[in-house]
Order: C-alpha cells, then structure tokens, then sequence
C-alpha cells in the first residue's frame, strides 16, 4: 500500500505541475515512454475500429510518423472494440458503442517503473454518432490527441486555447494535427536510449485490464480547470499500473 500511495503522490505532483505550466511549455505526459534501444523505433497501432474510423487511424498514424523518432504503422488489431484487450508491446486502437458513460475518448497506458508496455485508445462511437460531434475536425482532434498520449506525450495547454495542435484542449478546426512543438517534446522525451525495449515485446502473460466506465480507471488523480478532461491511476494487485486519460464529453 505505501508504493501505490508513493506512486500516486508523484504522478499527482507531476501532472499539477503540467497543469500549472505556461502555453508552449514542456507537455510530456510525466516522464513515461517506450523503452526501446535505437531511434527512430518502430510502433504499431492496432486497428480495432470501424469503417468510419479507418482514414482517420491512418492520418494520424502518418501525421505522427513525421516525428523524427519514431514510426507508427497501423496493423492487424488483436482484439475487438468492445473489449479493446492490450497487447504487450503495441497500441490497439478500437472503437465502439461504448454508452452514455460521459466520455468521447481514452487512452490508457501499462507501466513498468517509467516505461510503456502497452496502451490501449478508445473512441466512443455513442457520442460520435450525435451532430455535435460527428464531425471530421472532431474525430481528428480525438483519435490524434489519444494516440499521442500513448506515446508520453500531455497537453500543450489545459485552459482551452487554440494552439494549432491536437494536443491542445480546443475544439478548434485547425487543431487536429500535432505541430513542430509536438515533435521537439518528442525528439527530448525520446533523447536517450534504454538497455532494454518494450516495443514489440510479446507476452504470454496476459496484463489485468482497465473497462470501459470510470469504476475500473482506479482514482482520479487530475481533472482540467474546464472539467473537460481527467487523468485516472489504477494499481493492481500484481504491481501493475495503468494511467488513463480520459476526454469527456461536453
């Protein structure tokens, strides 16, 4: 009980801290990251989603890959959208009726110490039916914006304004893309290499899950001034942690 209590004090310490930090500023997601033995590594992204999510898996993927440090490729999903399991080593990418549960997306990450083991994104297809989301900046905005989380990656500002990226926390138009300002937090996230790699690293053990309602993220340990996004941390009881952040709908 004191490493989850340690654990979560830290991770809530980390995030204010981004919370507080001014526009531009460094927005990696605390300091976790994929560990991996040269650069650029290569990831892939599971694709679990429906037809009408497909053009946008597959622009993220390439928006993303512009990065000088790493390289996404959408593959073969290993699960379904509704379970939306991780696998060791690779993102699954789903969606899915989800439900009225309050949120549009997660991204969820598997730790081991700073490292990323796995991640999961999820896109709520309940929400995404309706007017005021199924819209193509929308669904951009999301899909880019969880897919980046699951790479370390946090906001670029927590007070809704509009800074060209889909890392923001604006609805606006033009911020369904990540920016210069994404890559160069990427390239020092990413600045040194590990002994070790968590890319691509298959697993017989199968990982506890986090679903699909706020009962099973574990606690929240940051929600945005706006109320429009949150940051849960779950600690099983095998050690394993899972971060998840949620966007909501509004």
């Amino acid at each position: 009980m004191r490493r989850a209590r340690t654990f979560t004090a830290v991770l809530v310490a980390l995030l204010a801290g981004l919370a507080a930090s001014p526009a531009f500023a460094s927005h990696s997601w605390s300091n976790y990251h994929w560990a991996r033995l040269s650069n650029p590594f290569a990831l892939a992204l599971g694709d679990n989603v429906s037809a009408d999510w497909d053009s946008y898996l597959g622009t993220s993927s390439t928006q993303w890959s512009s990065s000088s440090v790493l390289d996404t490729a959408v593959a073969a999903g290993r699960t379904t959208g509704r379970k939306c399991r991780a696998t060791a080593g690779r993102v699954e990418v789903c969606s899915s009726a989800y439900g009225r549960n309050g949120w549009l997306g997660l991204a969820s990450i598997y730790l081991s110490g700073s490292h990323i083991t796995q991640g999961t994104v999820k896109v709520n297809d309940t929400y995404f039916t309706m007017p005021q989301y199924n819209n193509p900046a929308e669904r951009a905005h999301v899909m880019c914006q969880e897919i980046g989380h699951t790479f370390g990656l946090g906001h670029t500002s927590e007070d809704g304004s509009v800074q060209g990226t889909c890392m923001d926390y604006s609805s606006d138009s033009t911020s369904t893309a990540p920016n210069a300002h994404d890559f160069a937090q990427l390239e020092i996230i990413y600045a040194h290499l590990d002994s070790t790699t968590t890319v691509g690293s298959p697993s017989s053990t199968q990982s506890p899950q986090v679903g699909n309602d706020q009962s099973s993220w574990g606690r929240e340990v940051l929600r945005s001034a706006g109320g429009k996004h949150s940051t849960f941390v779950r600690e099983f009881s095998n050690g394993s942690t899972v971060v998840t952040h949620v966007t909501w709908a509004r």
